[in-house]
Formats: structure tokens, C-alpha cells, sequence
């Protein structure tokens, strides 16, 4: 009973931590990029933003440039339980709903040739939360995995066709995570689970830049994988003798837990030409690295010291997006695109913490001046995921979950400011 219970933390823990993050590296930060459905994310270089997408892209800015994203994103994400779901309860509602995001970014050309910049953003992440009696209430009850970057960042134009960039990424990780404990006993409440942690981590971003001639570019951007070393004691609540008993005899009630998440890696190549002097076509090319981050690392650090890494199955994706900029012949310049990203998940692998899929992307933006000095850009974009079966079974404590989210979709609506200082 001892390893048994022991072993099913272990695997609660891991599963648990890496909610609606799974699969979300998000590209809506605010920015103009929202209206390109992200189509010309390393390429596009027209505002401070580019820190994040490629930092060579700020030898193009010529005057001190400040940009202002803010987002909010809604999504739908709302279980449908099947027959075969042997827990009673809830649908758990949506566990999403509305949340905030955005970033501040700034340039300074310190020279003809050399560029500085800073960026503070969040692209990593997401949070669930379902009604406490929902069906799936022993896999997951609440959890939030988000990550918000530092981001200095230089870039140098080694001539007028050819820059190169680097920024240094210092990522705040937020964790927090809420379980429900099956007491076993039928007359018996539920128990509880809580670890929650927040710890910095370091990556890089690299950039190469090359414009051949006026209006056509080429970017190439790698971002590193960051790690976040998590660790808490856990807290456990209302605990039946047994369940209680079972795991102090296996030294994890009081045992700190330490709990290691990689957000992934990335390559992304883009490309932005010049149709002619009202039309550019944009697109992309990109890589994740998914499997990485679907290996958690779990050390319990009792008298037995136990470490565990639960593989959740996790497979890389690939990115491919098209769009186009216009500008008319009123002051709006207006961006579309769609853009399609594989699902890091097969259906067999996909939890209640991992409701996520393959995405198409639909992008709809446009920007005008309203002054001398400032530009307002507004954007709207639908990320489709489409209907998402789950089907897991992890013996009698959790049980089994079968169902469906239906018809799941994240809004995203934005608004930019863009100052040239």
C-alpha cells in the first residue's frame, strides 16, 4: 500500500502541474502579430516588438521606439462527461474563461549599427479552474503554470542587408496546483492537494535578419528552452485515517517535493516581400519542442528520498502560417492571416490538464497614425482547437474520465500603442 500510494502521488503531481500550459507557447502578446495570425513573426521587424520575435529585427528602427500590447483572451473550454465516466458530478464548467495578457517593449538605436532594447511580457501559459465537484476532480481541480520574461536584448547590422540579435530571457514562473483526495470511504468528503511554487529561470533568444532588398526580409529566431525548478511541501486537507496513514508511512505528508518543468525550445523562419506598394505577403515556418516539456522530473525529498520522471507522452510540433499586409488609401493599414499549428498531444495521452489540440489561427488587425508621434493598432483572433476527446483511467482513487470538450476556441482581442520617442 506504502509504494502503491507513494507511486500514484508521484504520478498526480506531474500530471497535474502542467494544465492548459501544455501546447500553449502563445504568440498573442498584445502586439500587431495578432492580426497576422503571427504570418511574418521573425520578418516583420516594424516595432519594438520584434524583441520577442527576433531581436536582430531592431537595427530597422531608426528613433526610440516604445510599445504598449494589451490582450484579453477568452476561451472556451467546457467538458462534456460520457457514460463510461465512473466519478459522480459536474461538468466543471469552463475552467478558463477570460484572462489578461499583454507586454512592453522599447528600442533604442545607440548607434547607425548597434540596437538596445528591453521587453517585459508573458507568453508561456495558462491557468484552469473547474467547480470543485466536477467529474474530473482527482486529476485536477485547479492548476496555473504561467511564465513572464525579463527580456534585454541587443542587436548589431553587420551591413545594410545582413543583422544579427540576442536577448537574454529571465522567465518568473507562477505555479499553483489544487487536487481533489478520493477518501475511498462512500460516506467520506473529499480531501485535498495543494503545491504551488514561483521561481525564476534563464534562456536566450538569437536572431539573424536579411534584407535583400526594400520590402523583402528574411528572419530566422531560436529561442532556448528555459527550466523551472519548482519545489514545495505539500499541503494535504481532511485526509481520512487510512489515506493518512498510508501516505505518512510512505514519508509524504511532510516530505518537501521538488518538481522540474522545461518550457520548450523553438526555431521559427519567416519571410515578409514586397508585392508592391500597397500589398506584402508574410508567412512562417516553425518548430517547438513539446517533448521536452511533457518530461517532468519529481523529487520527493523524504527520509527515502524518491525521484520520478513521468512522461506524458508529449510529441514536437510544427508551425506553418500566410498572411498579408495592406495599406488603403484611408489612414488604416490593415493585416489578415491564418496560421496552423499540430497538436503536441494524440488523443490516447490527452488529460483534463492537457485539453489541447492541433490550432487553426485567424487573424484580423488593422493600425492608423493618431498623431505625429503615436500609432494605435487593434486586432481580433480566433485560435480553433475543435472537439477534443479524453479518455484516462488511473485505477480506483482517481478513476476513469471519459467525455469530450466540444467545440473548444480561444478570442483574443488587442490593442497596441506605438510611440516613436
Amino acid at each position: 500500500m506504502r509504494i502503491i500510494v507513494g507511486i500514484a502521488l508521484l504520478v498526480l503531481l506531474a500530471s497535474s502541474s502542467l494544465a492548459l500550459a501544455g501546447g500553449v507557447l502563445l504568440y498573442e502578446v498584445g502586439t500587431p502579430e495578432v492580426g497576422l495570425a503571427s504570418a511574418g513573426w521573425a520578418a516583420r521587424a516594424e516595432d519594438a516588438a520584434t524583441i520577442l520575435t527576433n531581436p536582430a529585427g531592431m537595427t530597422r528602427l531608426k528613433e526610440n521606439d516604445l510599445m504598449l500590447g494589451m490582450q484579453a483572451l477568452y476561451a472556451r473550454v467546457g467538458f462534456t462527461p460520457n457514460s463510461a465516466t465512473t466519478t459522480a458530478g459536474g461538468d466543471g464548467g469552463n475552467p478558463v474563461g477570460w484572462f489578461p495578457g499583454g507586454g512592453l517593449f522599447y528600442v533604442n538605436p545607440t548607434s547607425d549599427r548597434l540596437r538596445l532594447g528591453v521587453a517585459v511580457t508573458g507568453n508561456f501559459g495558462l491557468g484552469l479552474q473547474y467547480d470543485d465537484d466536477w467529474v474530473g476532480r482527482y486529476y485536477v481541480q485547479k492548476t496555473t503554470l504561467i511564465g513572464v520574461s525579463v527580456m534585454p536584448a541587443v542587436a548589431w547590422k553587420i551591413n545594410e542587408k545582413f543583422s544579427v540579435g540576442a536577448a537574454l530571457n529571465a522567465m518568473y514562473g507562477v505555479f499553483d496546483t489544487q487536487v481533489a483526495v478520493n477518501n475511498v470511504l462512500p460516506s467520506a468528503p473529499d480531501g485535498g492537494l495543494k503545491l504551488s511554487d514561483n521561481v525564476w529561470g534563464f534562456g536566450g533568444n538569437v536572431g539573424f535578419l536579411f534584407e535583400p532588398k526594400d520590402g523583402t526580409r528574411y528572419g530566422l529566431t531560436y529561442t532556448s528552452q528555459v527550466k523551472l525548478d519548482f519545489g514545495d511541501t505539500p499541503e494535504f486537507t481532511d485526509l481520512q485515517p487510512g489515506i493518512s496513514s498510508a501516505l505518512g508511512a510512505a514519508g509524504l505528508l511532510d516530505a518537501p517535493i521538488d518538481l522540474s518543468v522545461t518550457v520548450p525550445q523553438t526555431v521559427m523562419a519567416s519571410f515578409v516581400h514586397g508585392l508592391n506598394d500597397r500589398w506584402s505577403l508574410l508567412g512562417n515556418a516553425g518548430w517547438q519542442d513539446w517533448s521536452a516539456f511533457g518530461k517532468v522530473d519529481i523529487q520527493v525529498n523524504s527520509d527515502t528520498p524518491t525521484s520520478l520522471t513521468v512522461d506524458q507522452n508529449f510529441k514536437d510540433t510544427w508551425h506553418a502560417a500566410l498572411g498579408a499586409q495592406v495599406k488603403t488609401k484611408s489612414p488604416w493599414s490593415v493585416s489578415f492571416g491564418a496560421a496552423y499549428d499540430s497538436s503536441c498531444l494524440e488523443d490516447a495521452d490527452r488529460t483534463p490538464t492537457l485539453p489541447v489540440g492541433a490550432a487553426w489561427r485567424f487573424g484580423v488587425g488593422g493600425r492608423r497614425p493618431v498623431g505625429q508621434r503615436l500609432d494605435l493598432g487593434i486586432a481580433y483572433e480566433l485560435a480553433w482547437g475543435g472537439n477534443l476527446p479524453v479518455d484516462q483511467e488511473r485505477g480506483p482513487l482517481s478513476g476513469r474520465l471519459a467525455g469530450s470538450y466540444e467545440d473548444t476556441a480561444m478570442h483574443f482581442l488587442t490593442a497596441s500603442l506605438r510611440w516613436k520617442l
